[in-house]
């Protein structure tokens, strides 16, 4: 029987998952990893990288290198690599054909159907354009779940008893906070509140805004002006943001920095746990709000969550498990892996959804409410947020002049009471109502919402019968031109790869040797030499640069030669 897989997406790393024998497991990508940095860029001879060779090459190809797309989904953000601009979805589309390819060639056979996660405080736009990049990878859609719905999947599956579960999701750029009602097979979402613009990534940049102004006090060098040491530093801040998890303090080195002439130096700056919670703590304050309000919703207090489950990378900060502690009176629940869990999820929907797995239901939610803008330019909710999904509600509008023929609609999401402070979602028309007097037409306007959260609006003319219907068609999404070129580009892009085979192969291996001489550096940096440690870390940017370049020989040629440096030492 075809499989199908459950895909987190994540800002800054992404995750596959399948079922096998009745058990969800995680499936390592080409490297040997569980975790896909969500990372693309284009060499300078116009080759195309994903994952973790792109993410090693970052720091000497700046330019033509985009990280934490996710960010921008649902938006008309374009983003310029070597001369040819992208949308989110396809740069979202490149990643996921690495994830299809590589789950393909571990099981030797075409995958085509998914389930793909988004953040539960998604909106429509988001939730369509995370869609499109599905299909431009080739795959079929089966369903877009909310990752704490997903996660929650993962967590109660086998539980019998009925229990109320709070979800805290903070990932690499969003945030999302659900209740769940769960035991016995059921999962029932009452609540979801988030913040798709609030995650690791904001902690990274407190770090290195905080090490930018420390070298530019201690060392008087303004490294905003290099634009490789910037990036080489937000990448030993999260690095130094992940140590401090576990450490009390970590050291930041920051080697072959470009001085005003031709030269290089080595600079060493430090931060530690107290200083990067101080920096952070109105970030961590920001995770109350959207709590608050789904419990508000849900009718809860914090004392009537009987566990609470946190989610995303981000959330083995120890700030955030103290903040949630002291929110709730109980020690949270950390024994689920949160950089996997979403994905395990994602692969039991899949399991559901293909009948591999039996006695489990899933309810969920829509996020915001749904309506139009009426005369005065209010919000008129139709249906309200935090209802369950599928579902479907109309309302009855008339006509606010006499004689008008014509009735323009603005479709809404949001929770604000004045049209122009929600999420415009697009518009449509209403044409050949009968001229009648103002207050006397009778037009009926119903929204319906799938099982994805994906929203379709109709308006009827109950006299006549003249009805029109619309797929939402925002402006930042794609025309279905547009996704069928994309679908060419993903689809020749998967060709190229096979082509280039060793030129691919070529670069995984040069990202493994990367990442074992950066581990060589870390476990005996106290045990060689100055003049060892120049040698090595001079190897690593130049093979850097050589992934870059794209020129696989050159690839090749620094990657043994950085082996045998190794070897030697």
């Amino acid at each position: 029987m075809t499989k199908a897989i459950g895909i987190d997406l994540g800002t800054t790393y992404s995750v596959a998952a399948v079922i096998e024998d009745g058990l969800a497991k995680v499936i390592k990508n080409a490297e040997g990893e569980n975790l896909t940095p969500s990372v693309f860029a284009v060499t300078d001879m116009g080759h195309k990288l994903v994952g973790s060779a792109a993410k090693s090459q970052a720091a000497a190809n700046t330019e033509n290198t985009v990280m934490s797309i996710k960010r921008y989904m649902g938006s008309d953000y374009r983003v310029s690599l070597n001369g040819r601009a992208y949308s989110p979805q396809e740069i979202s589309a490149f990643i996921l054909r690495k994830i299809k390819s590589d789950v393909e060639n571990y099981f030797g056979e075409e995958i085509e159907k998914a389930v793909i996660t988004v953040p539960a405080y998604f909106n429509d736009g988001q939730r369509q354009a995370t869609r499109e990049a599905g299909i431009m990878a080739g795959f079929d859609v089966m369903r877009i779940i909310n990752e704490p719905t997903a996660a929650s999947l993962a967590y109660g599956l086998d539980r019998e008893e009925i229990q109320t579960i709070l979800v805290w999701d903070l990932g690499g750029g969003t945030f999302d906070v659900s209740i769940l009602e769960l035991g016995d097979g059921l999962f029932h979402v009452k609540a979801v509140n988030g913040n798709t613009r609030l995650g690791g990534d904001d902690w990274d940049e407190r770090v290195v805004d905080y090490l930018t102004e420390k070298l530019l006090n201690e060392h008087g060098f303004d490294i905003k002006s290099d634009k490789t040491a910037l990036q080489h530093l937000k990448e030993v801040g999260e690095k130094a943001k992940r140590e401090l998890s576990y450490k009390r303090a970590a050291k930041i080195p920051l080697n072959f920095i470009k001085t005003n002439g031709n030269g290089f130096k080595n600079l060493n700056v430090s931060i530690d746990r107290k200083t990067f919670e101080d920096i952070t703590a109105d970030l961590s304050e920001k995770l109350l709000g959207p709590t608050r309000q789904a419990l508000s919703d849900a009718g809860l207090s914090a004392k009537s969550i009987d566990r609470v489950v946190l989610v995303g990378g981000s959330t083995r900060m120890p700030s955030i498990r103290h903040l949630a502690e002291k929110t709730f009176h109980k020690k949270p629940y950390i024994e689920v892996n949160p950089d996997e869990v979403v994905a395990i999820g994602a692969a039991v929907q899949a399991g559901v959804l293909m009948g591999e797995i039996n006695d489990v239901v899933l309810v969920d939610v829509t996020p915001l409410s749904l309506g139009i803008e009426t005369q005065g330019g209010l919000f008129s909710r139709i249906i309200p947020r935090n209802s369950i999904i599928p579902t479907s509600a109309g309302q009855i509008f008339t006509n606010a002049e006499d004689n008008q023929t014509v009735m323009d609609f603005q479709v809404l999401q949001g929770e604000r009471e004045m049209a122009v402070d929600n999420i415009s979602l697009g518009q449509f028309q209403l044409t050949d109502i009968p001229p009648l007097p103002g207050g006397k037409a009778q037009v009926e306007v119903t929204f319906e919402i799938d099982v994805n959260g994906i929203v379709k609006v109709s308006a009827q003319e109950l006299y006549t019968g003249v009805q029109t219907v619309i797929r939402i068609d925002a402006s930042h999404l794609l025309s279905d031109e547009q996704v069928k070129e994309a679908m060419k580009e993903a689809e020749a892009f998967a060709e190229e790869d096979k082509k280039r085979r060793e030129d691919v192969e070529i670069s995984i291996r040069a990202d493994s040797m990367i990442r074992a001489a950066e581990l060589f550096i870390e476990e005996r940096r106290e045990k060689i030499s100055a003049s060892c440690l120049r040698q090595i870390e001079s190897a690593i940017l130049k093979l850097k640069e050589a992934l870059a370049e794209g020129e696989s020989e050159r690839v090749k040629n620094r990657t043994e030669e950085t082996r045998k440096l190794l070897d030697k030492m």
